[in-house]
């Protein structure tokens, strides 16, 4: 049985394969399965884009799709970035580090530093079925950038517990404390008992 998954992201891309591959799944990329369409993220949280893009990707292949969508809820700015992480700002920031300085300015005289990042994971399946989880990772903003590894927002969240940003940890740790990492392991447990409750009738197609 094989199962698309709906994103471009590499690394997305290989998690999920090796979660899949447990239960006999093969994971394909939106390329392998000839998706080349984009759908217009319009739902008002991370659960409804993510269910969004899996379906899109189902109805286009066939194939049962997973997605996820994520970004960050800052306290002190209502939850903003929220849902519109990857496109805050409009058309005046062009990427990640532009965005990044847009949401330190506007935290300029803050005191809740406040946030967490999201990630929210669906599974869509061809005849309607949807498996939906969601993982959360809390910290602070900072008032500088600080590390050089990870993306987006990484440089400016600060977890207390690690003593330092989520660009300054390893790509291990990251792995094992992130947002994604807990939307994961709930869609794997969710995805162990959707299996055990219908026997092989997903298994077999």
């Amino acid at each position: 049985m094989k199962f698309v998954i709906a994103t471009n992201n590499q690394k997305k891309l290989k998690e999920l394969q090796k979660i899949l591959a447990d239960f006999g799944v093969e994971a394909v990329s939106l390329a392998q399965a000839g998706v080349t369409t984009d759908v217009e993220e319009t739902g008002k949280t991370f659960e409804e884009n993510a269910v969004l893009k899996a379906e899109n990707a189902m109805k286009v292949t066939g194939l049962p799709a997973v997605a996820d969508d994520s970004g960050l809820v800052v306290s002190a700015l209502g939850g903003e970035p929220g849902i519109y992480s990857a496109r805050y700002g409009g058309d005046a920031c062009k990427d990640d580090t532009e965005r990044l300085n847009l949401l330190l300015k506007n935290m300029e005289g803050k005191t809740d530093r406040r946030a967490f990042f999201v990630s929210a994971v669906a599974c869509v399946f061809p005849d309607g079925e949807k498996i939906v989880t969601r993982g959360e990772c809390h910290g602070l903003i900072t008032e500088t950038a600080v590390g050089d590894g990870g993306f987006g927002y990484d440089p400016i969240f600060y977890l207390p517990n690690e003593g330092a940003t989520m660009a300054e940890i390893s790509a291990e740790r990251k792995n094992e404390i992130s947002h994604r990492a807990m939307a994961l392991s709930n869609f794997l447990g969710a995805l162990k008992v959707f299996w055990k409750e219908r026997g092989n009738n997903y298994a077999d197609q």
